[in-house]
């Protein structure tokens, strides 16, 4: 039986809003799985100057498996990947979209759409807001990860899949690349190519994006037409810097950071960074990454038996990292993290420990200092935040 005390909480205080909110409060979203207790979607309130989350949700949002939260531009919208597959209590992967009121940050369904692959993992917005590009990662062989594209309307509605792909899987990892795993994919800052991280092909693939040419099919091989990476490393999160010259992303199963420099759709790269140098093969689970606002500092996370935190210094001219810092997560598996609007503190989504930890940041150093709070969470997946307007 489900714990029923989030929805008996939001109930006695839905009426409240968000009224008496201080300025230095915001809206945080937490995504989760829902195999256990957790129900959802949960809407908290998080204090920026002191770093506390409220333990009374705003808003819960009953959703099957809501694992990956994708914010639109204006956070006016948001997606959700429902990250069901076989097997589970709903077998089908899903897509949904939910309006976020601008002033109460109140979240209501809009529509949800099939995915048409299992346990979609990860989701993002073109640069123009036009298309949802959601990764179907697939834990199993058959039928095999894909990339999903689907048409947004204006009103954030979600249109059924227009375009599907696949990749040929690297074969390397007996147990985890026989097929393709697709984990995120996400757009260049110039909004012109896509980019799909396949765990199970050991390549990051390249598309141009061009809805206007072919509304049907906007995505086409880019040349070249992939990146390719050490055998058996399984790519997962790619993130571009501010100024749109560099990259790093994280290789899930060898546990280490390739570093790039970007240019017209073309990644090479220049850096090689361990996260887990001279350990074993348990510690090596590279998962999120993450800049701060100034771009100075990379955070990433690795998991296994690990569960650390990394903190790197970027070269504002190369992009290379300087390690700095490995902080324990004080929990078990850290699948995300978030560093608060006012980037005093980081967010860490402990799936496994069940729980969300609050740790200090020095914006200076970009050290991680003390932990201010715990906050108990069943399965946690995502952290997303949602500025006051």
């Amino acid at each position: 039986m489900r714990n029923l005390w989030p929805l008996l909480i939001a109930a006695s205080i839905g009426a409240m809003g968000v009224q008496g909110a201080c300025a230095d409060e915001y809206s945080l979203l937490v995504g989760s799985y829902t195999a256990g207790q957790s129900q959802g979607i949960y809407r908290l309130n998080f204090d920026s100057a002191t770093g506390q989350i409220n333990p009374r949700p705003l808003q819960v949002i009953i959703s099957e498996n809501p694992s990956w939260l994708t914010l639109s531009g204006d956070q006016r919208r948001l997606f959700v990947v429902n990250e069901n597959g076989p097997g589970q209590a709903e077998p089908v992967g899903r897509v949904s979209s939910y309006a976020i009121d601008p002033k109460t940050h109140e979240l209501s369904l809009i529509n949800q759409v099939q995915s048409l692959g299992n346990e979609p993992t990860h989701s993002s917005l073109s640069a123009d807001a036009s298309h949802l590009f959601v990764s179907n990662y697939s834990v199993a062989e058959d039928p095999g990860g894909t990339l999903a594209v689907l048409p947004v309307a204006a009103d954030g509605t979600l249109k059924p899949v227009v375009q599907m792909s696949s990749h040929p899987a690297s074969r390397v990892n007996p147990e985890r690349q026989m097929s393709a795993h697709v984990h995120s994919t996400i757009t260049s800052p110039d909004g012109k190519y896509v980019f799909s991280n396949d765990l199970g092909a050991d390549r990051v693939f390249v598309y141009r994006f061009d809805p206007k040419a072919n509304p049907d099919l906007p995505l086409t091989p880019a040349t070249p037409a992939f990146v390719q990476l050490p055998p058996g490393s399984g790519p997962r999160h790619l993130l571009f810097s501010a100024d749109g010259k560099h990259a790093w992303l994280t290789m899930e199963m060898s546990a280490r950071v390739a570093v790039f420099d970007y240019r017209d759709g073309t990644l090479e790269q220049t850096q090689m960074v361990d996260l887990a140098a001279g350990q074993p093969v348990s510690d090596k689970a590279g998962a999120a990454l993450h800049a701060s606002r100034d771009g100075k500092f990379l955070y990433v996370s690795n998991r296994g038996t690990a569960n650390q935190l990394l903190v790197f210094a970027i070269d504002p001219l190369s992009g290379h990292l300087k390690e700095l810092q490995r902080r324990s997560v004080e929990g078990d598996h850290p699948r995300e993290f978030s560093l608060d609007p006012g980037g005093k503190f980081v967010l860490i989504a402990n799936q496994k420990s069940n729980q969300i930890v609050v740790v200090e940041r020095d914006a200076n150093s970009g050290l991680l200092g003390k932990t201010v709070q715990k906050l108990p969470m069943d399965a946690p997946s995502d952290l997303k935040f949602v500025l006051r307007q």
